[in-house]
């Protein structure tokens, strides 16, 4: 005789029942929904979506309230699961896809609906998905927005609108940060980068290209800050007009083209580049490579994203590490401290991410997986949109 015990409740699912329930769980207590509305918020078929509509109204689960809207009649316990928005920088970014990725696996593990929006590196689509998800009256918002200039704004509307947020690497005004130490972040990359200089070329380096990401404030600045400074600390000896700053919004596309004018107006001198993203080293070592300089030339990044970390493999790279904040475990941290934040619970104003320094020396204790892969692919030379 079979023990339906080792079937478990799976073996008896019913599809339609199971879509039903969830449908009768996006409801939130004295709310109406449109259609349209059960179809975005479930991602089932609209026809679907009706058709389940109108047998919970025959059941009376669901009540008509006029104007094509609904009600839900049912009251579930209190501890049910929480709904969170999420806007992201942006879908072409490798740091942001990564954060995205592992917030989507730790909302689920903890039965959490997560709406998922795309920011663009926009202004202005951030401004709308702040709406977006003010109207869907979630419990919390995630934000990932690239420019200071509206992030007061943005927390502004969430405020109003009684909802939490977290922001995540760009501070915004009265929300709870999660990010980089950006300050000892960069200190660790310019000190790494320093002792490369001196005991592969003496100490004697000319000049420090700064590559800087100005549209996003003054916390991410803190990167390059922490990399002058621990630069000086061990060399000393460089003078302040060795210092040069670029601005090429974080981009590799811009900061390839920012450095290739930059080189065409200055002598081949030996240069330490520090960009405030992985695609902002990547881009300034593509320009020394064209020009035929990169002997002359090492580079330090922050992300550790995969481009970078391809590029560690290559041989005969001038980036001589990257360091990692690891956003595909940022997931597990930021759902925890949402939690917390929800439950009335104490939290610090701002969490940080860990942060550790990847060279091609440590890239397998951290990434082994990858690296076996690209050493049996021989991947190379990456080029990355912008990210943090």
């Amino acid at each position: 005789m079979k023990d339906d015990r080792k079937t478990g409740a799976a073996g008896y699912r019913l599809e339609t029942v199971s879509r039903a329930c969830s449908l009768l769980r996006i409801f939130r207590e004295g709310e109406s929904l449109r259609l349209n509305e059960m179809v975005s918020r479930t991602g089932l078929n609209k026809s679907i979506v009706f058709r389940i509509v109108r047998t919970l109204e025959e059941a009376g689960m669901l009540r008509n309230t006029g104007a094509h809207r609904y009600e839900c009649n049912i009251r579930f316990p209190a501890d049910r699961k929480f709904r969170m928005g999420y806007a992201a920088q942006a879908d072409n970014s490798q740091f942001s896809l990564a954060v995205t990725e592992s917030l989507r696996r730790a909302a689920a593990r903890e039965l959490i609906d997560l709406i998922v929006l795309d920011n663009r590196y926009s202004a202005r689509a951030a401004l709308r998905n702040a709406e977006r998800l003010i109207s869907e009256r979630v419990d919390l918002a995630f934000e990932f927005q690239t420019y200071e200039r509206v992030a007061g704004v943005v927390s502004s509307r969430f405020q109003e609108a009684g909802i939490p947020v977290i922001a995540i690497e760009i501070p915004h005004p009265g929300a709870t940060f999660y990010g980089a130490n950006n300050y000892r972040a960069g200190l660790t990359a310019g000190r790494a980068l320093a002792r490369w200089a001196k005991q592969n070329w003496a100490g004697a380096v000319e000049r420090v290209l700064l590559l800087e990401l100005r549209i996003a404030g003054a916390l991410p600045q803190l990167r390059l800050e922490g990399a002058e400074a621990g630069i000086r600390e061990i060399l000393p000896g460089l003078s302040p007009l060795s210092f040069v700053h670029l601005d090429a919004r974080g981009d590799f596309d811009c900061v390839l083209e920012a450095t290739r004018k930059h080189l065409r107006r200055t002598a081949d001198l030996h240069t330490l580049l520090v960009g405030v993203n992985d695609p902002s080293a990547l881009g300034a070592l593509r320009a020394f490579e064209e020009a035929g300089r990169s002997p002359s030339c090492a580079a330090i990044a922050l992300g550790a994203t995969a481009d970078a970390r391809a590029e560690l493999c290559r041989p005969g790279s001038r980036l001589i590490g990257s360091v990692a904040f690891f956003p595909e475990l940022y997931g597990e941290d930021l759902i925890r401290l949402a939690l917390d934040i929800l439950a009335k619970r104490h939290t610090p104003p701002a969490v940080y991410a860990r942060h550790q320094l990847i060279t091609s020396e440590n890239l397998p204790q951290y990434y082994p997986h990858e690296f076996s892969a690209r050493a049996v692919a021989g991947k190379t030379h990456p080029a990355s949109a912008a990210a943090l």
